[in-house]
């Protein structure tokens, strides 16, 4: 265990936990929406710091970030949790997990060390992902300083849930994010995910003040979040107030955990979702989850020319030239050095 950074101690041994936006209220004995932070006594601890579940070397792609040192490997960590409840969570065997599991899962691996074999693999970045890096903050949060003075970079694959004060804290530290924006309703967020729409919309903002660079996904459910309306109002959304230059991942959905009765998404869908973003002014936009149909490609948003060529995950050719379009000049967004 780990005393927990942001909480506040309250009366009759209860604190307020400040690391998400649920800000949950906690009585001794008891744990927060995520389930992995433990009030004893007054004191709030965290019961995953060190404990890794999941420790994989992946391509960038696969987080996904396409504009930040495409075709490198990045070292990816998780423990175990989550502060929501997807009904379609493809890694809910690890993100909500039973109250019991939590306390002895993974086996503990020392930030030092995950640099040292991030390093050893040759990665160019540490990726917090799989289940939600905000739950595991503290242990994150020491291997992004260690990160950073080895020479890697950091990102995180969140669902935009931390508070202000805790991102700050980390935003030093940390190169890169992929969001999800998994819908733009209140009801999808309520039904789906347990959560508000308000808050990830507000957090987004805050990424995008404190100048990280940000790449959003948006899984895209037939019958729930599919509807022309919905994403565009998403794609205004980026580009009216984070930018026209962040680029969106439109991603086939394909049934999992609670939600088993929606079919596959048709790629079709995410050809007229890719079409309407570009139609509202976004540069770049991805097909995700369907590799071979050429909506992985990366284009020139003033020429149009090819820059990189991807099959799924795998960038096949890259003809940027320190993130210049080779054909124009223009000055591709990202993250290229």
């Amino acid at each position: 265990m780990k005393e927990a950074m942001f909480y506040q101690k309250l009366d009759g041994d209860r604190v307020r936990c400040g690391l998400c936006r649920f800000r949950c209220l906690i009585g001794t004995g008891k744990r927060g929406h995520c389930r992995v932070r433990e009030n004893r006594d007054g004191v709030l601890y965290s019961l995953v710091y060190g404990r890794v579940v999941a420790e994989h070397v992946d391509p960038v792609e696969k987080k996904p970030l396409f504009h930040l040192l495409p075709g490198s490997r990045s070292y990816s960590v998780a423990t175990v949790g989550c502060n929501f409840r997807c009904l379609h969570c493809q890694n809910y065997s690890i993100s909500q997990p039973d109250e019991g599991g939590v306390e002895h899962s993974g086996s503990f691996v020392a930030p030092e060390t995950v640099v040292e074999r991030a390093l050893a693999a040759g990665c160019r970045s540490i990726s917090y992902t799989y289940t939600e890096p905000t739950i595991f903050f503290e242990y994150a949060y020491q291997i992004a300083k260690l990160a950073r003075q080895a020479g890697l970079k950091n990102i995180f694959v969140t669902n935009g849930y931390i508070t202000n004060e805790a991102l700050a804290v980390i935003a030093p530290y940390l190169d890169a994010a992929n969001i999800d924006l998994k819908g733009f309703t209140d009801s999808f967020y309520q039904e789906v995910v347990g959560a508000s729409l308000g808050e990830v919309l507000d957090c987004i903002r805050e990424y995008k003040r404190l100048g990280i660079w940000l790449e959003l996904t948006t899984l895209v459910i037939p019958n729930r979040n599919d509807s022309e309306k919905e994403l565009r109002d998403i794609a205004q959304f980026i580009v009216s107030e984070i930018g026209k230059e962040t680029p969106w991942h439109v991603t086939q959905f394909y049934p999992t955990h609670r939600l088993t009765d929606e079919p596959r998404t048709p790629v079709t869908t995410l050809r007229e979702a890719r079409r309407i973003a570009l139609d509202a002014g976004l540069r770049y936009v991805y097909e995700g989850n369907v590799p071979g149909e050429g909506g992985e490609n990366s284009y020139c948003p003033s020429c149009g020319g090819l820059l990189i060529r991807r099959y799924g995950y795998l960038v096949e050719k890259n003809f940027l030239a320190d993130g210049s379009c080779p054909g124009c000049g223009f000055a591709i967004d990202g993250i290229w050095k």
